[in-house]
């Protein structure tokens, strides 16, 4: 028989308590201070799979993309998994939320600092608990656990590890109380909308304002709209992107903030939406003001066609529009909310009409109707009393 070349490693059936469990394959991956050779063990449930398993870290490691030996921490893991493997299947702003789990619940922390090959369900559960015990919130919890469950699950598939411990950790329970999906929702009134709609007549935003409060956009919905988006022959608008300020991180740890446009998050973001008469009306007279603009400023203006931007054609500052709601809000004399409670009322006010919630749930974009009847529980209430009303209708005299 040909003997092995030194790294090639060998692969055999393993067993515990003499019960068989998978394959089992080894590789050198140098020496140790004593110059006694190292290994490295990778675990499958077939042959093929380990082996698979150990041509791809020997790989990786030729061309420098993983540690040479296993001393390699969490921490360390983390960021080599982040960096080298999700950087370019990410969209910006999702890398940067991966990267602040990293950053601030990972990196420099006693379970970050822990070996990955001596990593167990123990170490996980101590930081989760120590996370609440510093304040930190059910849903906190539940964020990092995702963020780590994944990125534990390639090293598994890396050969790095044989079990994902953090499969093994016991989370805390989500409640109404602490779940971030039920909090601050707040609408308006309809005495507050008839206030604040009237205070903002005339304002140099009312139009974006009021498309976002007639809509339900999210604001970085509306500040990608652009006009060939609008469909004024049927009075509606299509969703298809959005703008958002994002963080990019460079692998030396540079960041540079760039404002993007992207496409939304779930394919059932990108929706239609019928825009009311009167703010469709609104929008012609603020076209007519552009286009005379665009003619001031067409030496320098940049056509993007976007419907809301400054006066050389450039998108509005994510910013700009929040602060003159809130600004609105002040002079109305109304009590203080986020630009997002546009949102909220105007599904509230769908509701109130008796909209259907499959309706309401596609006219939002969200992809899941229980998110839809969570966010918006205090509606319900009334809704069921209409349909109470109508019932005892039925049996009247």
């Amino acid at each position: 028989m040909a003997k092995k070349a030194n790294g090639e490693g060998s692969v055999q059936k393993y067993y515990q308590n003499g019960v068989f469990k998978g394959w089992r394959g080894r590789i050198s991956v140098g020496y140790n201070d004593k110059g006694e050779i190292k290994r490295k063990t990778f675990y499958g449930k077939t042959k093929q799979e380990v082996l698979k398993k150990m041509t791809e870290y020997q790989y990786k490691q030729n061309i420098g993309q993983l540690p040479a030996d296993d001393k390699i921490t969490l921490a360390e893991w983390f960021r080599t998994w982040l960096f080298e493997f999700r950087k370019h299947d990410l969209k910006p702003s999702s890398f940067e939320r991966y990267e602040s789990i990293y950053r601030i619940y990972i990196a420099d922390t006693p379970v970050g600092n822990t070996r990955l090959a001596e990593l167990r369900a123990s170490h996980i559960q101590n930081h989760f608990n120590n996370l609440l015990e510093n304040g930190k919130s059910a849903s906190v919890v539940h964020n990092v656990y995702k963020f780590l469950n994944t990125c534990l699950n390639e090293a598994v598939k890396q050969g790095y590890i044989p079990v994902n411990y953090c499969q093994s950790v016991k989370l805390p329970k989500l409640t109404k109380s602490n779940d971030e999906d039920s909090k601050g929702i707040v609408a308006f009134t309809l005495e507050e909308q008839t206030k604040f709609l009237k205070m903002l007549r005339g304002h140099k935003h009312e139009t974006a304002i009021t498309l976002t409060l007639g809509t339900g956009l999210r604001l970085g919905e509306m500040l990608a709209l652009k006009w060939s988006d609008i469909d004024f022959t049927n009075n509606t608008l299509h969703v298809s992107r959005s703008i958002k300020w994002v963080t990019f991180i460079s692998n030396d740890g540079k960041r540079q903030c760039k404002l993007i446009e992207q496409t939304p998050k779930t394919n059932s973001s990108i929706r239609a939406i019928p825009i009311p008469e009167n703010i469709a009306a609104k929008l012609k007279q603020h076209r007519k003001k552009q286009l005379e603009v665009k003619m001031k400023n067409r030496e320098f203006y940049n056509d993007n066609d976007y419907l809301f931007c400054d006066k050389f054609g450039n998108p509005l500052d994510t910013k700009k529009i929040p602060r003159a709601f809130k600004t609105v809000l002040k002079k109305a004399g109304i009590r203080d909310m986020k630009f997002h409670s546009l949102r909220h009322t105007y599904a509230t006010r769908l509701f109130e009409v008796g909209v259907p919630i499959k309706t309401v749930q596609a006219l939002l974009g969200h992809t899941d109707i229980t998110t839809t009847m969570n966010i918006y529980t205090h509606v319900m209430p009334e809704q069921m009393d209409m349909a109470a009303d109508k019932i005892n209708a039925l049996f009247g005299q």
